[in-house]
């Protein structure tokens, strides 16, 4: 049956995703958990309980505990969050992007069955994941003969499972209402962040405090699963936001004109219309779309980017300055009670100055991750989305060369980094003038080209996993796993002297080891990121120049 076979190839589509992410979440508990036993766990224990029930941290916490709030209730959460995201972005309109919906529903399947099918994929696949963590979560205690104590995992498990579900059926309904997948993916994403930040920050005002029910990530760990079990109140909202995001998904499938791949007017046909641009974009873009393939691939993903963009520019830029002037005081007391070893988990330093504030809240996570999202679906889409497009032939029939085609792709990735990286920096700078928090100009260049660069490597690294393979999901995952993977071990390694010296094989070291808020740029890490984003563009040269070409 038609239903069967789209919900099993969803599955045969989306299962290494899934697999990869939560192999290397499993790996890397199994590690946190070996180093929490190595090292003094009263730096956490001593902890006053106000600031221990913020973290998730139960009283007598062991390394268990400690683990699992890590590397659950954040890295899972957030990576079992993402690939929901990307599944139910791409149930609907990612159909009518690569023109197969319609082949789809010219069997005798209804709009609906075929809606329903990718909804029990994307359910099937998550629960899957989680059942994988939950089962290491159970096991890595016993291998390493660690007491869980009063943590309760499975509470955790069930409400990161819901969480992650609500943000993928969220994803799903704008999709199936724009048909525009990178709209669906980007404000989900933007959902997620600001949501994710609004519940950390507000609690530390007292008179805010209450907002923070007013976004969905409050509802996986405002009650503290790990601490206190389940709370099916809060169970019950995500339960129920996603039966209405189902109903309104269904309503809107079925009432709109579905479109083809080549349907809608990009933000480059726009400004080649205008009698204003025409001539610069012509220029830019060549009279034939294929003659400019960077331009192509630019167009292709200009709602991701600009999303991305305007969140990094007002959400974690601009509005930094203001927030950290109304909680200086309340941020200060907090940073002093904190031992420097919490902080370095965060990736930052003293979190009651301007530059530790903006390094923990900006540069350390949320810079990265912006950067990352463009990148590696730019780098991604640029090759092996075209070829699971079927238009690889198309462009390759034209004078272009291999080489010059990746070269180009690489020039659309750099294009979407800086334009990412640029409005971080006029960001943080805006903020930091309105708040009179008074940054250094060239602090904040320093990181912000940086990060730029660690963007850039990986946006690489996914332009030749999809040169040398062909395959979106590869590419994407792959990249992704490899990424989280690199800033675990940098996070982590340097908490043991054992292990601190092999942090320096990791790009992520290269990044703020040097605090470059404060201290400026350093030139020679900086050489190293772009020395390795240029390996990696040789590579992804040779691998397209040597690989018989997919078409099907």
């Amino acid at each position: 049956m038609l239903l069967q076979t789209v919900f099993t190839k969803t599955i045969r589509d989306r299962w290494l995703g899934m697999a990869i992410a939560a192999a290397t979440l499993v790996l890397f508990m199994f590690y946190a958990m070996a180093v929490y036993t190595d090292i003094d766990l009263s730096i956490y224990t001593d902890l006053p309980a106000g600031i221990r029930e913020l973290m998730g941290i139960p009283e007598g916490a062991d390394a268990a505990s400690l683990s699992y709030n890590v590397m659950l209730g954040f890295m899972g959460a957030v990576t079992l969050t993402g690939l929901a995201i990307s599944m139910g972005s791409a149930s609907i309109a990612g159909e009518e992007r690569t023109g197969t919906l319609g082949l789809l529903l010219s069997n005798r399947r209804s709009r609906t069955q075929v809606l329903v099918s990718k909804i029990g994929a994307m359910m099937l696949l998550t629960l899957a994941g989680a059942a994988v963590l939950l089962a290491a979560g159970h096991l890595a205690p016993i291998v390493l003969d660690v007491e869980i104590g009063e943590t309760h995992i499975n509470a955790m498990m069930l409400h990161l499972v819901v969480n992650a579900l609500f943000y993928g059926f969220g994803a799903m309904v704008v999709g199936a209402w724009t048909g525009n997948r990178a709209l669906a993916s980007g404000v989900a994403v933007g959902v997620l962040i600001v949501s994710f930040f609004a519940v950390g920050l507000l609690p530390l005002v007292e008179s805010l405090a209450d907002l923070a029910r007013l976004f969905p990530w409050y509802y996986f760990d405002g009650s503290e699963p790990l601490v206190n079990g389940v709370n099916w109140r809060h169970i019950a909202v995500l339960g129920g936001g996603c039966l209405l995001f189902t109903v309104i998904a269904v309503v809107t499938v079925n009432r709109r004109d579905l479109g083809g791949p080549a349907v809608g007017e990009t933000l480059l046909d726009r400004l080649r219309a205008h009698p204003l641009t025409d001539q610069i974009f012509d220029r830019l873009a060549g009279n034939a779309r294929v003659a400019r393939p960077w331009a192509k691939t630019f167009s292709d993903h200009q709602g991701l980017l600009i999303i991305t963009a305007a969140t990094m520019f007002g959400m974690m830029g601009v509005l930094m300055g203001p927030m950290y002037e109304a909680i200086e005081a309340d941020v200060a007391a907090l940073s002093d009670q904190f031992p420097e070893a919490v902080l370095a988990l965060a990736g930052g330093g003293d979190f009651s100055t301007p530059e530790g504030f903006y390094e923990v809240e900006t540069f350390s996570l949320m810079a990265p991750i912006a950067i990352m999202i463009v990148t590696i679906v730019a780098g991604a889409g640029g090759l092996a989305g075209e070829e699971s497009q079927r238009t690889m032939g198309l462009l390759l029939a034209n004078p272009i060369r291999r080489s010059r085609l990746v070269l180009e792709q690489a020039l659309a990735m750099t294009v979407y980094a800086v334009i990412v990286g640029v409005a971080t920096f006029a960001g943080v700078i805006i903020g930091s003038v309105i708040a009179g928090v008074g940054l250094s100009v060239t602090g904040v260049a320093a990181a912000s080209l940086l990060v730029t660069l660690l963007g850039l490597l990986f946006g690489m690294l996914a332009l030749a996993v999809a040169a040398a393979t062909g395959r979106m999901a590869a590419a994407v995952y792959g990249t992704i796993g490899i990424a989280l993977a690199f800033h675990l071990l940098n996070s982590y390694l340097p908490l043991t002297d054992r292990f601190a010296g092999w942090a320096r094989w990791t790009p992520n070291h290269y990044y703020l080891s040097t605090d470059p808020l404060v201290n400026g740029m350093s030139w020679s890490h900086g050489a190293v990121l772009a020395a390795a984003t240029g390996v990696l563009l040789a590579a992804a040269v040779m691998l397209f120049e040597r690989r018989d070409i997919r078409q099907g």
